[in-house]
């Protein structure tokens, strides 16, 4: 690749000078990478990177691990590497092994939910730690991995204008060069508010096949995207765009992938129990940090478990084209 562009994603020098094998990882620096990483990423081919805590936090086990699985085949399917992040044993892994992966996911919750925040007392106390959206863009910018595929965004919680609950994926997106693709942000989530920050942050946004910002479970948020791609090639050119200004005039690219037609049905469904759920919450006083377990485990059982099979088809949707656009990227002139 370009130098300009190597500078652009943060990518470190993957000459073998520095470079040594530990249990089975190469280890460069402070990360730890799986040799098919590795090898991706010394060839200068597409890799994807991919979050831990939707495996450890966001679906019961095993499925969260033949979840993630799947989800990486269908990124090699693609033409790209997929390369799962987490903290094992205070170290930053880029890309994971089979074993690796079941740890995580056999692990659930004792492995820490880690942002961005969290990240050097986790390495400090050499604990497993379950890589959020900021905390993974964050690694694989490090890694010089320019494209990462997560389910959903966090953003401004409702009621953030008060209690300023606001992810910290929002800021990291506003400093890191990486194109997170996702399926837009949850509707239990202030989606307004969300997309207002963004634009505050200087945040590129960008829908896909679409003209209004996803929801998640529902294909249009009832607000329009900046700016919309069709195709690859398009989402690809956005990001190199933004590059293009150097590492100090943008950073992050956020394209949003509404959920599938077939399956827009099925969201509208969720989208109902989701507005009951949070209705529950309300009135029975859940707030602050208790607020996603309850509705997350309200909403599986107003829906008989249909949202969690709606989480995975996104997810897996979002792979595909993620894998697509991180293809195109490499293919670019």
């Amino acid at each position: 690749m370009v130098e300009e562009e190597e500078e652009a994603s943060g990518r470190l020098d993957f000459g073998e000078q520095g470079a040594g094998s530990v249990e089975g990882s190469v280890e460069h620096g402070l990360l730890r990478y799986s040799p098919e990483v590795w090898n991706a990423l010394q060839a200068r081919a597409p890799v994807v990177a991919l979050e831990s805590t939707i495996i450890s936090h966001g679906m019961p086990f095993p499925q969260n691990l033949e979840t993630a699985l799947q989800v990486e085949a269908i990124i090699r399917e693609h033409g790209a590497t997929p390369a799962t992040i987490a903290v094992l044993d205070g170290h930053p892994h880029i890309g994971l092994t089979l074993a690796q992966l079941h740890r995580i996911a056999s692990g659930g919750r004792r492995v820490r939910k880690t942002s961005r925040r969290d990240l050097p007392a986790v390495m400090a106390s050499r604990a497993d730690g379950a890589t959020t959206v900021s905390a993974t863009m964050l690694l694989a910018s490090q890694a010089g991995i320019p494209f990462f595929v997560t389910g959903g965004l966090g953003g401004v919680h409702r009621g953030g204008e008060v209690s300023m609950d606001v992810s910290a994926d929002l800021i990291e997106l506003s400093r890191t060069p990486v194109a997170v693709v996702c399926a837009g942000a949850k509707t239990v989530l202030d989606i307004p508010r969300t997309l207002e920050v963004l634009e505050t942050q200087g945040v590129c946004v960008a829908a896909y096949g679409a003209d209004e910002f996803p929801a998640f479970f529902a294909r249009s948020s009832g607000c329009r995207a900046p700016a919309r791609v069709d195709s690859p090639a398009q989402a690809a050119a956005l990001a190199r765009a933004a590059w293009s200004l150097g590492p100090t005039g943008f950073c992050g690219v956020l394209i949003g992938v509404p959920i599938p037609a077939e399956h827009e049905a099925q969201g509208a469904a969720i989208e109902r129990a989701i507005k009951a759920a949070l209705g529950e919450a309300e009135s029975s006083g859940v707030s602050g940090s208790d607020v996603t377990p309850f509705l997350l485990k309200r909403v599986a059982e107003l829906t008989g478990g249909a949202s969690l099979a709606a989480n995975i088809m996104l997810i897996k949707h979002n792979a595909a084209i993620g894998a697509q656009i991180a293809v195109a990227y490499h293919a670019l002139p």
